[in-house]
């Protein structure tokens, strides 16, 4: 089975499961379990903050930061197709109370008028805006790199107005290797970030938030009120350390995939989508003479698994589990489908 759904698919390598067997623990509640101490003190060095907290997932991550930045009744300013937005189960309105306000991005990247124009005057009427939140790489945005010039006129209108940001930089490590621009560049724009182990990285399980200490030790309280309080956390903290010192640099090869992948598919009539905006890993695609579902479909008769983004859009991940000859053999089994589907027409 070709599996491009996610790189969320990813399974940790064998220095992972050696490093997670000979793990040193403690109760991390108590801040004692020193494997968990040391990638959180390497997170927070690689992002630039002064502190970081392991959680067991990006989604936790997001929602511990918006508990912690706002107050119930205010507005949190997102982009419409954000994962806040459309995949976290609304708990930013059923835990923190906030009202989104989603604006339309252009692939994930908001500009920066518009975000200063969404933000609430100071009317008994209105919502007060409490937040900013930002997403790179940017998932619907076919995991475009939102730009650093664009991050860092969101982070000035946020100084101008006192507002905090919040980077739900889950493939912020794509973003890094695609553009050259390193972390803490990128981190240096935001109030707080998130990023995830579990996908590209490779590693079974967490993410991490990093932000100011003040912010961090908040953080921590949220984190114990959703139940987030893991005990010898240190078992899984292993792989991800093995993720931070050896999967960085490989993520190279899973954007060099997907450009594979960009280039073989774009020669091809009955889809749509620009090769050009293949930034890191994802590849979105509109088939224009089936449904997004019957294309994908077609494709699982064949064993190869696919995400379905909407009734026209689907999303091929590439990931370290895949090579080239995984590749060809998706390009060939969509001209197959196209040209299976031109026959019956």
């Amino acid at each position: 089975m070709i599996d491009l759904r996610s790189d969320t698919i990813t399974l940790p390598t064998e220095e992972m499961r050696k490093a997670m067997c000979e793990a040193v623990v403690g109760d991390d509640v108590y801040g004692e379990d020193p494997t968990v101490n040391r990638l959180q003190e390497m997170s927070a060095e690689m992002t630039g903050k002064e502190a970081a907290m392991y959680v067991s997932s990006g989604t936790m991550g997001n929602q511990i930061a918006v508990l912690t930045h706002t107050q119930p009744g205010s507005e949190v300013i997102m982009d419409a197709d954000s994962h806040i937005y459309n995949y976290e189960a609304a708990t930013a309105s059923a835990f923190a109370g906030i009202q989104p306000r989603p604006l339309p991005g252009i692939k994930g990247i908001l500009p920066a008028d518009l975000v200063e124009g969404a933000i609430r005057a100071d009317d008994v009427h209105l919502p007060p805006t409490s937040l900013i939140c930002l997403e790179n790489t940017h998932n619907r945005g076919g995991g475009r790199v939102v730009p650093l010039e664009n991050m860092k006129s969101i982070y000035a209108v946020a100084c101008k107005h006192n507002l905090p940001v919040h980077l739900d930089g889950a493939r912020i490590f794509n973003a890094s290797i695609a553009s050259g621009v390193p972390v803490k560049e990128f981190a240096a724009c935001v109030t707080s970030v998130q990023f995830c182990f579990s996908k590209g990285l490779g590693a079974p399980v967490g993410s991490i938030i990093a932000g100011s200490r003040d912010f961090i030790d908040e953080a921590k309280r949220w984190r114990k009120r959703l139940g987030g309080g893991m005990r010898q956390a240190g078992v899984i903290a292993a792989a991800c350390i093995v993720a931070l010192e050896t999967m960085i640099e490989r993520l190279a090869d899973d954007h060099a995939n997907a450009r594979l992948l960009a280039d073989g598919l774009a020669a091809l009539t009955g889809i749509e989508f620009n090769p050009a905006e293949v930034d890191t890993n994802i590849v979105m695609v509109k088939p224009t003479v089936m449904s997004a579902e019957r294309f994908s479909g077609e494709l699982k008769k064949r064993d190869i698994l696919t995400g379905v983004m909407g009734p026209d859009m689907v999303r091929l991940t590439t990931n370290k589990e895949l090579d080239h000859g995984d590749i060809e053999k998706t390009i060939m089994a969509v001209k197959e489908i196209l040209a299976g589907y031109s026959t019956d027409k």
